[in-house]
C-alpha cells in the first residue's frame, strides 16, 4: 500500500510513521523539511511548501496513492486546496479532524460519533467542523473521504496539565519540585480521556485503504480516563513530591489566562469519555493499552536529564501566581473542598 501523509512529524503522525514502514507500508511524507531526521530511515520524502499550488502538483506528477492523510489543515480553505490538488492522486483523502470539535457543553457521556459538532468557545474547533461538513459534501466515489477525531495524544514529551507553558513544561516541574502551590481549575474531579501516541497507530493503519471508512467519520481516542488531580497526582509521585493543589474556578482563571478559554471551556473543564465502538468495528488492530503513570517516568527522565528542556517561562508564572493571589485574597476558604 502507497501512502502520503502532508506533515508526519508531529506527536500523532509521527508514531503512525513509524509503525507504518514498520508494517511495511510504502511511505511518502510531503512537508517542508523541518524534523524529517525523526522519520525512518525508509520514508520517502518530498520536500514543497502546500501553499504554493504549482510546486506541489510538481511534486505530485507521476504519483497514485492508496491513501493521502492530511496530518495538518485546519481550515475550508485548507482542504478546498487539498481537494484540487490531490483530487486524481488518491482512492481516499483522510482528513484529521479532532475531538474537541463535539459540541459544548457535551449533551451526553460517553460521546458517540451521534453527539453533533459545535464548539463555540473555540475558533480552532468550529474550523474543524466546517472542513468536515465541506469535505462530506464532496465526498464522492472519484475523492473518498474518511474524517479522523483525535482527542488528547500524548507521547514521551508530552506533560499533561489543564493550565501550563506549552513551550516551557519544566515552568511547573519546577514549581512542583520546590513544593509550590499547583493550580487545578475548579474541583479537579472531572474525568479526562488520555490517549498514547503509539497505542493510536494502530487503529488508524486499519483504516487507510478500508473502503469501509469511505464516507464516515471517527473519533479515535484510548479508554484510559483519569480525573485531573490523579493526572497531576502522578507527576508528583514521579517527582517524589505531594501535591500542593490550589483549587481556582475556571472563570477567575480566565481573567488572568483569557487564552485558555478555549482549551477550559471548549475542551478541558467537563468530563470527555468516549464509546469507540465505531471505529473498533473496522479497525481490528485497535488499542487501549498504555496508562499515562507508565510514560510520565520517561516525559520526567526527559525533562530533568535534558539542561535545554529545563526553561522557565516567567511571563506565565507572572500571571499563574497572580491568580493564586488574588483567588487566595478573596476567597481562600472556598479552597476547601467539602
Amino acid at each position: 500500500m502507497k501512502v502520503l501523509f502532508i506533515g508526519g512529524t508531529g506527536v500523532i503522525s509521527l508514531a503512525v510513521s513509524k509503525l507504518a514502514v514498520k508494517q511495511k507500508v510504502d511511505l511518502w511524507v510531503l512537508n517542508r523539511g523541518k524534523h524529517n531526521e525523526l522519520l525512518p530511515k525508509k520514508t520517502n520524502i518530498l520536500i514543497g511548501d502546500m501553499n504554493n499550488k504549482v510546486e506541489i502538483s510538481k511534486l505530485l506528477e507521476g504519483h497514485q496513492f492508496d491513501s493521502i492523510v492530511q496530518w495538518i489543515s485546519y481550515t475550508v480553505d485548507d482542504v478546498k486546496r487539498d481537494v484540487e490538488l490531490f483530487k486524481g492522486h488518491t482512492k481516499q483523502y483522510v482528513f484529521i479532524s479532532s475531538a474537541s470539535a463535539y459540541l459544548k457543553p457535551i449533551p451526553t457521556l460517553p460521546v458517540t460519533e451521534d453527539v453533533p459538532l459545535g464548539n463555540k468557545y473555540w475558533e480552532y474547533s468550529e474550523n474543524k467542523k466546517k472542513c468536515e461538513e465541506y469535505l462530506l459534501s464532496i465526498h464522492s466515489e472519484d475523492f473518498n473521504v474518511t474524517i479522523i477525531r483525535p482527542s488528547h495524544t500524548y507521547n514521551e514529551n508530552k506533560l499533561v496539565f489543564q493550565l501550563k507553558s506549552g513551550a516551557h513544561p519544566y515552568t511547573l516541574v519546577d514549581r512542583i519540585l520546590k513544593n509550590k502551590k499547583i493550580i487545578i481549575p475548579d474541583q479537579g474531579m472531572e474525568l479526562w480521556t488520555l490517549t498514547y501516541n503509539k497505542d493510536f497507530a494502530y487503529g488508524f493503519l486499519d483504516i487507510l485503504g478500508n473502503p469501509a471508512t469511505y464516507g464516515e467519520y471517527y473519533h479515535l481516542t484510548s479508554e484510559k480516563v483519569y480525573t485531573w488531580e490523579r493526572i497531576y497526582e502522578m507527576i508528583c509521585e514521579t517527582l517524589d513530591r505531594k501535591p500542593n493543589i490550589f483549587y481556582v474556578p475556571t472563570e477567575v482563571i480566565l481573567k488572568h489566562f483569557p487564552e485558555f478559554e478555549g482549551e477550559l471551556y471548549g475542551d478541558k473543564q467537563k468530563s470527555l469519555y468516549f464509546d469507540n465502538s465505531k471505529i473498533k468495528a473496522v479497525a481490528p488492530n485497535y488499542r487501549s493499552e498504555t496508562d499515562y503513570g507508565n510514560i510520565v517516568n520517561k516525559t520526567i527522565k526527559n525533562i530533568l536529564g535534558d539542561k535545554w528542556l529545563q526553561t522557565i517561562d516567567d511571563e506565565f508564572l507572572v500571571k499563574y501566581e497572580e491568580c493564586i493571589k488574588e483567588y487566595e485574597k478573596e476567597n481562600a476558604t472556598k479552597n476547601i473542598r467539602f
